[in-house]
C-alpha cells in the first residue's frame, strides 16, 4: 500500500526489513526508487500506480547492494540510473551470475532476481536525476557502500537518505573497500547535515519516515555511534542495546561483527608501525 508522506511523495514499505521504496510524482509519470521487495510487493506496487493512472517513467538505485537493485516487469522499461559507482559496482558483482550473487548474499526465495541490477551510471558529478518532474538532487558519498547516494527532492523537503538515517539500523560500515570506513560515514554524515536545513521529512532505506525534528537526531545519534567506535568503545544506542525493537535482534550480530573487523584492522595496522 501507497502512503502519501507529501504532496507528490509517497512511500510504499516491504515486509523486509521495513524497506521503503519512494514514488515520486513527475509530470508525465513518476520517479522510483529503491523499489522492494518481494516479487508480490513489487506487483502490488505496480497495481497500485496503475491504480493511480501513473506509469514509472525512470528509476534510481541508491547503492549497489542487491535490496535496492530490484525492479520487476510490471513496472515497465524506464531507464534506470545510479551513480556512476554504483553501476559500476553492481556490475561487477554480477559478473559471476545472479545465482551466486543470490546464494552468497542469501537472498530469500521470495524476490524475483531476473531484472537484478539492470541500471545506468550517470557521468560523474552528475547533480540531479534527469527527468521531467521535481528537481532531485544527488548526494554521493562513500559511506556504507561505494556510490552511495543520497536523493534530495528539493521542492519537496524530502531527504530519501538510502542505508543511513535509519532509526532501526546502526551505521553499517563498507568494511571491504575503504581504507577509513569511519571516516567516510562521518563525511557523508556531515553531507547530509549540510541539507538538513531544507527537509522536512526522511525516509531512510529501512525504518520508520522521519519529520524534520528526526533529521538532526539521527544524525548526532549516528555520530555518536561512529565516534564511540572511533574511540575503541562500545557504543550506547538504543538500537544494539536491550531496547533494541523486537525482530531487530540481528542488528545485535552485525554490530558485534563491526567491533571485531574494525579490532583486527587496528591490529594489523599497528603491528605495520
Amino acid at each position: 500500500m501507497l502512503t502519501q508522506i507529501t504532496e507528490g511523495v509517497l512511500v510504499h514499505e516491504s515486509e523486509f526489513c521495513q524497506s521503503n521504496t519512494v514514488v515520486v510524482r513527475g509530470r508525465d509519470g513518476v520517479l522510483l526508487i529503491d523499489p522492494g521487495i518481494h516479487g508480490d510487493e513489487l506487483a502490488c506496487l505496480a497495481n497500485d500506480l496503475s491504480d493511480l493512472g501513473q506509469t514509472v517513467v525512470a528509476g534510481f538505485s541508491t547503492h549497489p547492494h542487491w535490496d535496492h537493485l530490484l525492479w520487476h516487469s510490471a513496472l515497465g522499461a524506464a531507464p534506470r540510473y545510479s551513480t556512476a559507482v554504483c553501476a559500476a559496482t553492481a556490475e561487477d558483482r554480477l559478473s559471476g551470475g545472479v545465482d551466486a550473487v543470490a546464494k552468497a548474499a542469501g537472498i530469500p526465495e521470495l524476490v524475483p532476481l531476473d531484472l537484478l541490477g539492470l541500471i545506468t551510471g550517470l557521468p560523474a558529478g552528475t547533480a540531479q536525476i534527469p527527468w521531467d518532474g521535481p528537481r532531485v538532487r544527488i548526494i554521493e558519498h562513500p559511506a556504507h557502500a561505494p556510490g552511495h547516494a543520497a536523493l534530495l527532492i528539493e521542492e519537496r523537503g524530502v531527504l530519501v537518505a538510502g542505508d543511513m538515517l535509519s532509526d532501526v539500523l546502526i551505521p553499517m560500515l563498507d568494511l571491504n573497500g575503504t581504507a577509513d570506513p569511519i571516516e567516510d560515514y562521518l563525511t557523508a554524515l556531515r553531507l547530509l547535515e549540510g541539507v538538513a536545513g531544507d527537509v522536512d521529512v526522511v525516509v531512510p532505506g529501512h525504518g520508520s519516515v522521519g519529520g524534520a525534528d528526526h533529521v538532526h537526531a539521527r544524525i548526532d545519534q549516528d555520530r555518536a555511534y561512529l565516534h564511540a567506535l572511533r574511540d575503541g568503545q562500545d557504543p550506547s544506542d538504543p538500537r544494539v542495546g536491550p531496547s533494541a525493537r523486537p525482530g531487530w535482534e540481528w542488528v545485535v550480530n552485525v554490530h558485534a561483527g563491526q567491533l571485531q573487523r574494525l579490532a583486527r584492522r587496528s591490529e594489523r595496522d599497528g603491528t605495520r608501525d
